[in-house]
């Protein structure tokens, strides 16, 4: 809901706003979304392809959950 209204009190000012203004504020936004593009690559090239919690080899089958004596109403 805030978002909601930040966004529409922006499309409400964009209008009077000067060109230099804009362009520095996109020029900013470009340079933010370049870094965050480049952290999240790098954090995935060093993320851990392998996660198991045990030493063991995992279940081909998946993983089996039992619920013995389930009451049905």
């Amino acid at each position: 809901m805030e978002q909601e209204f930040q966004l529409r009190r922006l499309k409400d000012l964009l209008p009077k706003a000067e060109k230099e203004d804009i362009i520095t504020i996109f020029m900013a936004l470009q340079r933010q979304n370049f870094a965050l593009t480049n952290t999240i690559k790098q954090l995935l090239k060093e993320w851990p392809t392998r996660q198991t919690t045990t030493e063991g080899e995992p279940s081909k089958y998946g993983t089996l959950f039992v619920i013995k004596d389930f009451p049905t109403t």
